[in-house]
């Protein structure tokens, strides 16, 4: 037997024992990552350093700050996303007790990736966690030093046997692959996410898959291209590039692109100074395997800004590419690093022609004072999300579904989606054995008669919250006819008595809504 077949085994007997069903049980745990975040940020900002160059500023603000926030609404918010969520009734179950009802799935496989390694890892695992389930840790090998600490230091905070931390590579995430799991978390590339999904589907496994693409980011010719300029430079080479939802290329009209040029060049000089590599705020590619693989995307394309790199230390300074076309090398993958290739477009109508000709990516960016125009851009293009005027800030938002379409993934993550995602949402109906009458519609031998109950019953939906308004209405205005005779209180005409028992109904209601 495996080591991965017997971590499994043992969080999936430790999940059997129901010790994760108590609110309180996963309120514990949370309390306890919440803990491990704050206890080791040094051993977190250490590691980032050596895998990826980020500062321990960089790191608090991408990786941590973000995930102490997750943890936090989680704990405020389980009780309320654990409750039974009650639904609309129609008039045959109207006297029944109908709810959906979360519930953990079971064993959980989180996969996470390395340009992150924190935040994109852990940030299920709240879910995980919140939701009720064990959960398999498994860190990205290629940032091997946070995939180390994590291993080292995360189960001295949590359950061992619940939440165990699985390192390796290739050979160990395979062997993992092969084991049944009630849900599978995976991010990274959408190469990997199809050998994910393959893997899944033997055992009828349920996947999210929180994959990439190329994020276009299209600007308007009228809108403040300064402002734009700055907002895309920070969003695409923060990390060094390395980030799923990062502006890939940008989309804008031939009139306008020496300005874009211009301004995003100002930008990373105001950004990361007038040489980046000595600049601590400014990282590095995460290995020389992908070091090489970004240097031969600017092959064919016109280098505009930058261009210049040191493979010894994985630096690729931050780089725009002009007159590029669909067809260049640049634009045949996901970019993932410091490049920024611009296309030239005769207006947003190109643009949205460009963007649906390829496959549906993870965010499309656009920038423009026109509504009118995001509005067709939102009605006229499909991707996970769609961020006007700014780029990246979307992740912040817990409220907010995050997840992709199509080639870009499948799910949804982030504050009570998260939950939702890895949880079970079991529908729940109890009824009485009683008003067997009205049942009796269903029962054979079926007439046109009881067709025509069977219609009215089952077709007729209610909104109970909206009858318990009603009801609490008519019971107060009763009430407030009430009050107003016995104080014997005595009006001149109908219209008085009337504004009398308004008053006291809509006080009653203030205070009861």
């Amino acid at each position: 037997m495996s080591r991965e077949q017997l971590v499994v085994q043992r969080a999936r007997k430790s999940f059997h024992t129901g010790k994760t069903k108590p609110l309180e049980y996963r309120v514990h745990q949370l309390k306890s990552l919440l803990r491990f975040i704050s206890d080791r940020r040094r051993d977190i900002a250490d590691a980032v350093k050596r895998d990826l160059g980020k500062s321990e500023h960089g790191t608090e603000l991408f990786e941590t700050l973000g995930l102490e926030g997750e943890i936090k609404l989680a704990i405020e918010k389980l009780s309320e996303w654990a409750a039974p969520r009650p639904v609309e009734k129609n008039l045959l179950t109207i006297t029944d007790e109908v709810y959906v009802q979360p519930e953990p799935l079971g064993v959980v496989l989180i996969i996470g990736a390395w340009n992150y390694p924190w935040a994109v890892t852990l940030q299920p695992l709240v879910g995980a966690i919140a939701a009720g389930n064990a959960a398999v840790i498994k860190p990205s090998e290629v940032s091997s030093h946070s995939a180390k600490v994590m291993e080292e230091l995360l189960p001295q905070y949590l359950d061992k046997d619940l939440y165990p931390v699985v390192t390796g590579g290739v050979s160990e995430t395979q062997e993992l692959l092969k084991q049944r799991f009630d849900h599978i978390f995976y991010t990274g590339s959408s190469v990997v996410g199809k050998l994910v999904m393959e893997a899944a589907a033997r055992h009828l496994t349920p996947v999210t898959l929180e994959l990439g693409g190329k994020s276009p980011c299209y600007i308007d010719k009228n809108c403040d291209i300064t402002v734009a300029c700055r907002r895309i430079t920070w969003g695409k080479f923060v990390n060094c590039g390395q980030t799923c939802i990062a502006p890939d290329y940008v989309l804008c009209e031939p009139s306008v692109q020496s300005r874009v040029v211009e301004e995003i060049n100002k930008s990373i000089k105001e950004f990361y100074t007038d040489n980046p590599k000595t600049f601590e705020d400014y990282g590095r590619i995460i290995n020389q395997r992908h070091f090489k693989r970004v240097m031969s995307l600017m092959e064919g394309s016109t280098v505009a800004v930058g261009g210049d790199s040191d493979e010894s230390q994985c630096y690729i300074g931050p780089t725009v590419l002009k007159d590029v076309t669909g067809e260049s090398k640049v634009m045949k993958e996901e970019i993932f690093g410091p490049l920024l290739p611009i296309i030239t477009v005769s207006g947003v109508e190109e643009a949205i022609q460009f963007i649906n000709e390829r496959e549906k990516p993870l965010v499309v960016y656009v920038f423009s004072n026109d509504n009118k125009l995001i509005k067709r851009v939102i009605a006229e293009t499909s991707s996970g999300a769609l961020l006007a005027n700014d780029c990246l800030v979307h992740f912040t938002v817990s409220a907010l579904p995050f997840g992709g379409v199509g080639n870009s993934g499948m799910g949804c993550y982030h504050g009570r989606h998260s939950f939702d995602q890895l949880s079970h949402l079991r529908s729940c109906l109890i009824k009485q054995l009683k008003m067997e009458g009205i049942n009796s519609m269903r029962y054979p031998p079926h007439t046109a008669k009881k067709l025509g109950w069977a219609r009215f019953f089952l077709l007729k939906h209610v909104n109970v919250c909206r009858l318990r308004r009603m009801a609490l209405l008519a019971m107060f205005t009763g009430l407030a006819a009430f009050v107003v005779q016995v104080k014997g209180v005595k009006y001149s005409s109908p219209v008085q008595i009337g504004i009398k028992s308004f008053v006291l109904v809509s006080g009653m209601l203030y205070f009861t809504a």
